[in-house]
């Protein structure tokens, strides 16, 4: 599992590099450049999602060891 998430937010990450090229950044909302920004945020709310994920999941380990 630990595996899959490193893939995962390297991919993110990789994404986040690509689309910000992608960005106009002297007209950023027109044209590709909005579609550019909407997969860099996309991009970090993954990379946040399977953080929080992989915290939850050590939490989760954590409480089964005390019982």
């Amino acid at each position: 599992m630990k595996i899959l998430i490193s893939i995962l937010i390297l991919l993110a990450v990789a994404l986040i590099a690509y689309n910000v090229t992608l960005i106009d950044f002297s007209e950023p909302f027109k044209g590709d450049s909005v579609v550019a920004i909407i997969g860099v945020v996309a991009s970090i709310c993954a990379i946040l999602l399977l953080t929080i994920f992989t915290l939850s999941k050590k939490i989760q380990d954590k409480i089964k060891d005390n019982h």
